[in-house]
């Protein structure tokens, strides 16, 4: 067996309903955050369970070398060793949060455990939650951690999340997404994550898996598949691209921080965390304009030489750029065409990005 496909996610099926048919088919990372990403009635959910072993899909599965599926091999799903997280957090009632955290730990025998219950508590936060008696009087983002914690304790060798976020209210989520990203930074087995928020996609993945009517219409890093304008994610009204810096600077009298990274730097409001730390911030194309010269006496602060590598149309009014900012970083820019047409924009030439907003993920 290569060694790719010992570093591999290999997933490929087919599916007829009466009215929606699979026929999905990618290689992911067997490491990292893996979102499966597109709209309602795209398939994501559909292609989660057939990776689980719930739908029964002709194709094969391969986890890190292993096969779960092919035309001879087809291994249950109460066999498969992995994690998965539900849309509602289905925690036992008639369980304290401690019991239902040992429930997924006692479905491994203790030679096979690998993580230990005190690091599921730490890595999301249950400390303060472990000895409550009754887990339907807690909020929703504190039943999905239980839930999450569970499916960890049974020492997964993936976990797969379906839109572990979709149920809950605005301020469960900002509860629930510091601790996810802790597990993005903090675990060693990859996660399959279904959602159609953008928003969460861009905070958490790696790689993107693009559904759209039940096929595969892209699969790369996330960096790189959110700024190809071929796709449908780059004419979202919140189409933009994804940047990891390291935090370079703070200074403390103006209350910004400078983010460093290979195209350039940013300025963002104070991030409190140590020189050195990776970050991940977000910039939509609607808040890059563009200049032809460097801009003189201006209050944009963020101001990145770049040049065009592409142009699409938008419609009869609008336009997208893709600017290569530096040796391998991507802004997209919508402008007006009107704007597009009196600068005399065309791919090669070099610009500026003017960056309005940029948006701190994590």
């Amino acid at each position: 067996m290569s060694e790719t496909a010992l570093n591999e996610i290999q997933a490929r099926f087919a599916l007829q309903r009466e009215n929606f048919a699979l026929e999905a088919s990618f290689n992911a990372p067997a490491v990292g955050v893996t979102a499966l990403f597109g709209p309602s009635g795209s398939g994501k959910t559909t292609l989660l369970r057939c990776i689980a072993g719930l739908e029964r899909a002709q194709g094969a599965l391969h986890v890190k070398g292993e096969t779960w599926q092919d035309k001879n091999t087809f291994v249950p799903v109460h066999k498969r060793p992995l994690g998965y997280v539900f849309q509602e957090a289905s925690l036992f009632p008639h369980l304290s949060v401690r019991a239902n955290l040992e429930y997924g730990l006692k479905r491994i025998v203790p030679s096979e455990r690998k993580v230990p219950l005190e690091q599921v508590v730490e890595w999301l936060g249950l400390s303060r939650l472990i000895e409550r008696k009754e887990p339907a009087l807690l909020s929703g983002g504190e039943r999905q951690r239980v839930a999450i914690g569970r499916a960890l304790l049974t020492s997964p060798r993936i976990l797969l999340m379906d839109e572990p976020l979709s149920a809950l209210d605005s301020n469960s989520k900002r509860e629930i997404l510091p601790y996810l990203e802790r597990l993005h930074r903090e675990l060693s087995i990859p996660v399959l994550y279904v959602s159609h928020a953008m928003d969460e996609v861009a905070r958490l993945a790696d790689h993107l898996v693009l559904l759209e009517k039940g096929r595969v219409i892209a699969s790369g890093a996330l960096h790189e598949t959110l700024a190809r304008l071929d796709l449908p994610t780059a004419h979202f009204d919140d189409a933009g691209a994804v940047i990891e810096a390291a935090v370079a600077r703070h200074d403390e009298p103006y209350h910004l921080t400078r983010l460093d990274f290979s195209g350039g730097s940013l300025w963002v409001g104070k991030e409190d965390s140590p020189l050195g730390t990776t970050v991940r911030a977000r910039i939509l194309a609607r808040d890059v304009s563009i200049a032809t010269q460097m801009p003189q006496a201006t209050s944009i602060s963020n101001i990145l030489s770049g040049m065009i590598t592409e142009i699409r149309d938008e419609g009869p009014d609008k336009v997208m750029l893709r600017i290569k900012i530096g040796e391998s970083q991507i802004l997209l820019s919508r402008i007006t065409r009107r704007s597009h047409d009196q600068l005399g924009l065309f791919v090669g030439r070099e610009v500026f990005a003017q960056v309005k907003s940029v948006a701190l993920m994590a």
